[in-house]
């Protein structure tokens, strides 16, 4: 079993309320009232794969990471913040707050965001 949260997640060992899926990534809200939502509308999407950060990313990454993308724009349509606009982040390492060390990227919207969120 492996101990990464969002390798389980991604095989489906963790049961979570998927906003999409395909064979390379998964979308999923952070609920309400969870202490790590930092926006109205916060979702993550993660690759299936293991990659631990942005860092990591090698050329042979590169269908996974436009996916990713891909599966933001859609998430963020049908969330209805895709026409106000939205953030997409991640973080790489302690000093920037990662946390999960498995690559996802937040998307953030429903509300003019500042500069730091």
């Amino acid at each position: 079993m492996s101990e990464c949260l969002f390798c389980r997640v991604a095989s489906g060992e963790v049961a979570i309320e998927k906003l999409y899926e395909d064979e390379l990534v998964v979308a999923f809200d952070i609920p309400p009232g969870y202490p790590g939502r930092q926006a109205p509308v916060h979702f993550l999407v993660i690759s299936r794969e293991h990659v631990p950060s942005a860092a990591a990313i090698r050329d042979e990454h590169g269908l996974v990471v436009a996916r990713m993308f891909a599966a933001i724009a859609r998430v963020a349509e049908e969330m209805g913040v895709a026409g106000s606009g939205y953030r997409v982040a991640t973080n790489v390492g302690d000093d920037a707050g990662q946390t999960e060390y498995h690559l996802h990227l937040h998307c953030l919207g429903g509300r003019k965001l500042g500069a730091k969120g």
